[in-house]
């Protein structure tokens, strides 16, 4: 009896051991980590939601960027749906929370309001919004002149948006550190404007990158206004599904790509590229307008500017980062 009782110990605490071995493992081929006292049944059952989800999207992404010779719109259409579905079914059983993006524009009209705004941000607000989460925060100039300044905030989550100034009017090391500018007196304005602009991430580039470190590095900021919602969409549509893709192999470097979800002159995208300086981007931009894909893609009738964007309704802005600059 004793023997038996033992067996039947021994065997359950190997089927554990495998059942525990095979869990790590799933976890570690999906990139899934338990949550603090989520059951193994729970576990399992995200895993299986997340390994569904990846198996849809891998099935269908290999040939989604490219209509199928004699496939219909309507056809078309439907798989990139379907390709679209997949990756927020598998990013939301990964747990995984979106990128929002913060644009701030600062007016200014002297250097001394310049200067106060630097000091503010390297001796203060860069630190402190570190330490939220809020990383890394970019401080951008104008190739010439002395105002607006672009302050970048990468979210991790709508709400550190939402919560933002009254996390910060709490934080009494923050307000002595920034007392100067936080505290300027309506005769001596820290600034003369500023405007805020929030923005979700694009499905296809759901994180900021740093694309160059270069010291003569050089960023442009563009904004694309559509007449309607439905056209902006459409344009976002194209960016997600293919021109990303190209920017990429053609050198055009994305830092972001942010559907605006409020702000000014709605509805529009907004997107940063970087490069190592002005000769780079120059040499790419050319390189894309010559690329096929390109092409190919832009005399789609869906896709053609006309048809998506708002005549006049793009920005075009070359900056220059901060020296105290995190991208």
């Amino acid at each position: 009896m004793q023997r038996r009782e033992f067996l039947a110990k021994s065997c359950a605490a190997g089927v554990a051991a495998a059942s525990g071995g095979a869990l790590l493992a799933e976890e570690q081929s999906t990139n899934l980590q338990r949550n603090p006292g989520e059951s193994d049944v729970a576990y399992r059952a995200r895993l299986a939601q997340v390994r569904e989800a990846q198996q849809a999207a891998k099935l269908s992404g290999a040939a989604v960027l490219q209509r199928q010779p004699g496939e219909s719109d309507a056809a078309y259409r439907a798989r990139l749906a379907q390709f679209r579905a997949a990756q927020r079914n598998a990013n939301a059983a990964a747990g995984r929370i979106g990128t929002y993006y913060e644009l701030r524009r600062y007016e200014i009209e002297t250097e001394a309001q310049k200067a106060g705004l630097d000091k503010f941000l390297s001796g203060a607000a860069i630190d402190a919004w570190n330490g939220l989460g809020i990383q890394p925060v970019g401080v951008f100039y104008p190739s010439e002149g002395l105002s607006p300044i672009y302050v970048l905030l990468p979210h991790p989550s709508a709400a550190s948006f939402v919560t933002l100034t009254q996390t910060l009017a709490e934080d009494q090391k923050f307000q002595q550190k920034g007392a100067e500018f936080i505290n300027a007196p309506a005769d001596k304005p820290a600034y003369k404007t500023m405007e805020v602009q929030f923005m979700a991430a694009f499905e296809a580039m759901p994180r900021l990158e740093r694309p160059t470190e270069a010291p003569t590095r050089i960023f442009q900021l563009r904004t694309y206004e559509s007449p309607s919602e439905k056209t902006g969409l459409k344009k976002i549509e194209m960016f997600n599904t293919a021109e990303i893709a190209i920017f990429r192999r053609v050198g055009l470097h994305p830092v972001f790509f942010g559907q605006t979800l409020a702000g000014t002159k709605m509805p529009n995208l907004t997107y940063m590229l970087g490069f190592q300086d002005m000769e780079e981007s120059k040499a790419n931009w050319k390189k894309f307008g010559g690329d096929p894909d390109w092409k190919k893609l832009s005399k789609m009738p869906e896709y053609m500017d006309k048809a998506i964007l708002r005549n006049k309704g793009i920005t075009n802005l070359y900056l220059k980062p901060a020296s105290y600059s995190q991208i």
